[in-house]
């Protein structure tokens, strides 16, 4: 399978991995949709994409939306005619315990971008994904497999994510369109350097340890793009992330307590 031609939606396509495959995916000739709040970062990445020689257009897009979402989803079959792939990346995150949450918002607002930023972008691809036999594909987490304290939040956003596209696969069973479901483990982002603290507004968060160990955006598109290759229903990062999955089966008291210990030297400073 390759991507000459064919038309790809990507939400948060600002930065990080959103940026990472709209590179990737426009050196090997797709038509790249790029949607996101940051309409100055969007256009970089389009400048970026169109010096290669690959097609790019930028639609400023809040996934919280519904309205917005259809407006992205809209334009594309405007300039493209056709929607071949929706990449469900658009994200934020947060770091601060439950008992220090002061303002309870910070859960909605995860869960709105998160969440149901891609229930409302799926919804209105579908149609032209049917009609394409396209893929889905939900950038979700290692979070959405198991807990990790500080990102309670989030973590249930990524899970929510994981149910969804689980059943929807299920039920797009014979229609033409799969479904891959990836969870990256810590990939260096820019995400965690502003993330919503306990007032709900965003915070600096000092995660050195969790940086260092973290894989670069170009290796977490490669293998992103390889699984979209290959049609694969799901995409688990990383050999401890594969393992932890069959520890939680096995000993769950040892994997909390992992999950514990990767995250107790790190900080969070409103």
């Amino acid at each position: 399978m390759n991507f000459i031609n064919k038309t790809i939606v990507i939400t948060g396509a600002s930065g990080g991995i959103g940026e990472a495959l709209a590179v990737k995916l426009g050196q090997l000739g797709a038509n790249l949709v790029l949607a996101g709040r940051n309409e100055a970062n969007l256009q970089i990445v389009a400048q970026k994409c169109l010096e290669i020689g690959s097609k790019a257009i930028v639609i400023p897009t809040d996934v919280t939306n519904p309205e917005a979402c259809q407006k992205l989803i809209k334009a594309s079959i405007e300039t493209f005619n056709t929607i071949d792939y929706l990449i469900n990346n658009a994200g934020i995150s947060m770091w601060t315990r439950f008992d220090c949450v002061e303002d309870l918002s910070l859960f909605e607002r995860i869960m709105q971008v998160n969440y149901l930023g891609s229930v409302y972008c799926t919804h209105y691809a579908l149609p032209h994904l049917k009609k394409s036999g396209g893929l889905l594909v939900a950038i979700s987490s290692l979070t959405g497999k198991t807990g990790v304290p500080t990102r309670s939040g989030y973590a249930a956003s990524k899970h929510a994510i994981q149910g969804f596209f689980d059943s929807l696969r299920i039920e797009l069973e014979n229609t033409g369109v799969d479904v891959l479901v990836v969870s990256p483990g810590f990939v260096a982002t820019n995400i965690r350097q502003h993330v919503l603290g306990a007032k709900g507004k965003a915070i600096a968060a000092n995660l050195h340890d969790e940086n260092k160990k973290a894989m670069p955006t170009d290796k977490c598109a490669e293998l992103i793009i390889r699984a979209m290759k290959k049609r694969k229903r799901e995409l688990v990062m990383t050999l401890k992330g594969k393992l932890g999955l069959w520890l939680k089966l096995l000993v769950p008291n040892l994997v909390d307590k992992i999950a514990a210990s990767a995250v107790e030297s790190q900080k969070a400073v409103d």
